[in-house]
């Protein structure tokens, strides 16, 4: 995959994060994904309890259940420390009669009906701003 189809990649699945108004467990895989996590998602024809929801990703030598990045800020916030820690970042809540979040990662905003959802937002688009950045070719979208 090239450098520019990575980075539609990335700006598709930003733009999944605004429109979405809930959490996905197939989104926390795709996310995981594009950030360079090698996942296994858990097959749909395997009823197995101890199968973890959205299935699993290799951090090291370890497999590791893929947390709730679209529901829950913490697991962002741990994703945005692990694969970025050098990056500052920042979220608000704007008050209009749709609650929704505005984030901003490394410059990059993105928003969403969840405060996770618009932090994963951000991040995806940092990452592919960061991308064209290493392809100088690419003009800035």
């Amino acid at each position: 995959m090239t450098s520019a189809d990575q980075r539609d990649q990335l700006l598709a699945l930003a733009q999944r994060c605004e429109r979405t108004g809930r959490p996905d467990r197939n989104l926390d895989a795709d996310i995981y994904e594009a950030l360079g996590f090698t996942v296994r998602r858990k097959p749909t024809t395997l009823l197995a309890p101890r199968t973890p929801p959205g299935g699993i990703y290799q951090q090291g030598s370890l497999w590791k259940a893929i947390g709730p990045v679209s529901a829950e800020i913490d697991v962002a916030v741990g994703i945005i420390r692990e694969k970025a820690p050098d990056w500052n970042w920042s979220l608000q809540s704007v008050a209009t009669e749709e609650q929704t979040y505005e984030a901003l990662v490394a410059g990059c905003s993105g928003q969403g009906a969840l405060a996770s959802l618009a932090l994963c937002a951000a991040l995806l688009k940092a990452f592919a701003r960061k991308r064209s950045d290493q392809s100088p070719t690419q003009a800035e979208r």
